[in-house]
């Protein structure tokens, strides 16, 4: 990763070190509470703050901070740096500044979990200069993070999130949106709707199983493929789940084996996924049947670590191109080493410039060379973002269920197809099989 030597002067906190002042509208009673925020807060501050959410007031010399809820650590820790990579590009991008003032990046480690996720969105809300959170990685992450973080009056950019049950407001039908989440990865209700397609289009299956691990990510996944298959005439022979953690996957595969399914939907992540496709091989009834994988897969070292087995196999996941695009893989391979080690990197990377657009677009400059940046202002700068030109396509932000806080189109997706080239000679990503956006459009 790009270390604090480099251009970027990306400083990594775990902890705050500094006081910061956030004027609050509304009153304070006790008369000598007030008289020592008057003097703490730059002058003007209080007039200029009109903003219901609050607002961040950094001093002439105090830099922008942005913070990120990664994995840092654990199984999928290749997600986290994979999104942090893309930041840091997008800050260099930048020369390490916006405003004429350092950006700082604040990392927290939010696992692959609701309570990773909450853990990080309290330390990083605790931190009141702080104008808007890049994260979750994982949908279950964001599950716990969200109601912190809204209830904070900041923002989240989720770069790799797909559950559908996080921009949906309806909480009878499983949603859990909440006003200040955002993202810049697609809706896995276009993910699953596009899977069952192919499987029924391309590989013309007739009947499917499915498998999930309980994580929102996973089961909305595989719910959306279910339904969108049987719309399309196909039967559903399987539904079922394994644990995180599961090794032996010997009991599962014999119960979808009695059906003999022409495909199986398995949006696993590692190494859940690893072990079902290397375990197939030995259960009788699943030799004909077509494996697709969903973007927990579409990791450069899903290949390697599941073995000949991968062959073969399909996973969806983001396709990514242009001049742009490989300008951004060149400066990877330049600052930080080698390739991205999985797809949501520009994801991420868009999911940078649009909050540093909106910090930069409402931003108010004090006389003294204080800035007040307004949190709810910052929100609706977001939700203005129409066509925004990023690496992944042209952003526009939705506001209306099940889509609110949908950044993205859904066209930077493909099938691909795992070769012998991806098990045996290193090469990534995988050929692609099919491609939605192109198909979309025909």
């Amino acid at each position: 990763m790009v270390s604090a030597a480099t251009e970027l002067q990306v400083h990594l906190f775990r902890t705050a070190n500094k006081v910061d002042i956030v004027a609050k509208r509304g009153v304070i009673p006790l008369i000598g509470l007030f008289l020592l925020a008057s003097l703490l807060i730059p002058a003007g501050a209080q007039e200029a703050c009109n903003d219901e959410f609050g607002c961040i007031v950094l001093g002439p010399d105090e830099p922008i901070s942005v913070g990120a809820m990664l994995v840092v650590s654990g199984a999928v820790s290749y997600l986290g740096e994979d999104s942090h990579g893309g930041i840091e590009l997008a800050i260099l991008s930048r020369d390490g500044e916006l405003l004429g003032r350092e950006i700082e990046l604040i990392v927290e480690d939010s696992l692959c979990t609701a309570e990773g996720g909450q853990t990080a969105a309290q330390r990083l809300s605790a931190n009141e200069t702080i104008v808007g959170v890049i994260g979750t990685n994982c949908s279950s992450a964001a599950q716990g993070a969200m109601p912190i973080i809204s209830s904070a009056g900041m923002v989240m950019i989720a770069p790799s999130n797909t559950s559908p049950s996080l921009t949906n407001e309806d909480i009878n039908a499983g949603g859990s949106h909440l006003p200040g989440y955002y993202r810049t990865s697609h809706n896995g209700l276009m993910e699953g709707m596009r899977n069952a397609e192919f499987a029924t289009n391309v590989l013309g299956a007739a009947t499917i199983a499915t498998v999930h691990d309980g994580d929102p990510y996973t089961e909305g996944l595989a719910r959306v493929v279910a339904d969108t298959f049987a719309g399309l005439g196909g039967t559903v022979v399987f539904e079922g789940a394994v644990n995180k953690g599961d090794t032996d996957m010997a009991s599962i595969l014999t119960e979808i084996a009695v059906n003999s399914p022409d495909a199986i939907y398995l949006p696993l992540f590692e190494p859940e996924a690893n072990f079902f496709i290397a375990q197939m091989s030995h259960i009788a009834g699943l030799e004909e049947a077509n494996v697709i994988g969903g973007g927990a897969s579409f990791v450069a070292g899903f290949p390697e670590n599941t073995g000949e087995s991968a062959i073969g196999v399909y996973i969806s996941g983001p396709l990514v191109s242009g001049t742009a695009y490989d300008e951004l893989l060149a400066t990877w391979d330049e600052i930080i080493g080698g390739s991205p080690p999985a797809g949501y990197h520009a994801h991420a990377y868009d999911a940078t410039n649009i909050l540093l657009n909106a910090v930069e677009s409402v931003a108010v400059a004090q006389d003294d060379g204080g800035l007040i940046i307004g949190r709810g202002a910052i929100r609706a700068a977001l939700e203005a973002t129409e066509d925004y030109p990023g690496l992944t396509g042209d952003l526009t932000c939705q506001e209306e269920s099940p889509f609110a806080g949908d950044c993205a189109t859904g066209t930077a997706l493909a099938m691909f197809v795992v070769t012998e080239a991806e098990v045996f000679d290193d090469n990534w990503p995988p050929p692609v099989a099919w491609n939605f956006a192109a198909e979309a459009s025909s």
